[in-house]
């Protein structure tokens, strides 16, 4: 629900503290061993989870979620199966905000009024549907405001003013700023180009603002902290699961989360000693 991502927000606002938002792919490697990653989230520090849906074509992901999205086909990933993995998940943990994330061709091959309803029934809270733009997506729209779903749009460094409203108009939960211009894993933006970014989407709407794309290390983490909502952090993650034993896969993507938490938790207060 829409509800349980303004609650999050709130409340690390309060802390004067930013959001981690970790994102892992479905089925990624396998059911079980993605299931196992994803009920740890939350005690390893991720304060939101992005769960993304496999899919054959993913144009805006760079090598690392693409090797992903084939591993997690492979293992027979797909919509349903990453439906299943949120509802799992929310049998186990009431509380943390679960989005999906992928591109609109599964989705569409089910159609908006089942895929709301599933989405509703799996206890997710909202979708970031890449490849959706605001001009096609008002059916979706209609069919997420029927379970208080959130539908999360994307802006990036060449959205001007003009297209900005048009990203704005009817969008909810938070805004996913891009922070560079290409593909997921890209080079990570300056802590200066992000910090002017986010005052200008600050100006424009009163949704929280997290930033992604090129974020893998805890100083990186830590510089957005410092002035965004949140921080998305995924190819990092992702290719902990393939940076050793398949066995110890969890216990690696859990204890990145964990330091990658740490610096997103503790850059407002690094900030203060500087003022």
């Amino acid at each position: 629900m829409t509800a349980r991502l303004t609650s999050r927000f709130a409340s690390l606002k309060r802390a004067n503290r930013a959001v981690l938002v970790a994102y892992i792919m479905a089925s990624d490697p396998d059911h079980e061993a993605c299931f196992e990653i994803l009920r740890g989230l939350p005690e390893a520090g991720a304060d939101i989870i992005e769960l993304g849906f496999p899919f054959t074509d993913p144009m805006a992901d760079g090598p690392s979620i693409q090797k992903a999205a084939l591993r997690a086909l492979k293992a027979g990933g797909s919509l349903k199966h990453t439906l299943d993995l949120a509802r799992r998940f929310r049998e186990t943990n009431a509380d943390t905000p679960l989005i999906l994330m992928g591109y609109a061709n599964p989705i569409e091959s089910m159609g908006y009024d089942a895929f709301s309803q599933a989405m509703h029934a799996s206890g997710a809270d909202g979708a970031i549907i890449v490849d959706l733009p605001p001009e096609e997506d008002a059916p979706l729209r209609a069919a997420f405001a029927a379970h208080n779903l959130s539908i999360i749009r994307l802006a990036t460094p060449t959205t001007d003013d003009n297209r900005l409203t048009k990203v704005l108009e009817g969008a909810s939960g938070f805004v996913y700023y891009v922070s560079v211009a290409g593909i997921t894993g890209a080079n990570a933006a300056t802590a200066t180009a992000v910090r002017s970014a986010v005052a200008r989407l600050k100006r424009a709407t009163d949704l929280p603002i997290a930033v992604g794309f090129g974020v893998r290390e805890p100083e990186a983490a830590c510089a957005i902290a410092e002035t965004a909502d949140a921080v998305v952090v995924g190819s990092a993650f992702v290719d902990e699961i393939v940076a050793g034993p398949s066995a110890q896969a969890a216990e690696r993507v859990l204890r990145k989360v964990a330091q990658l938490s740490e610096a997103v938790r503790s850059a407002r207060e690094i900030e203060g000693m500087r003022a």
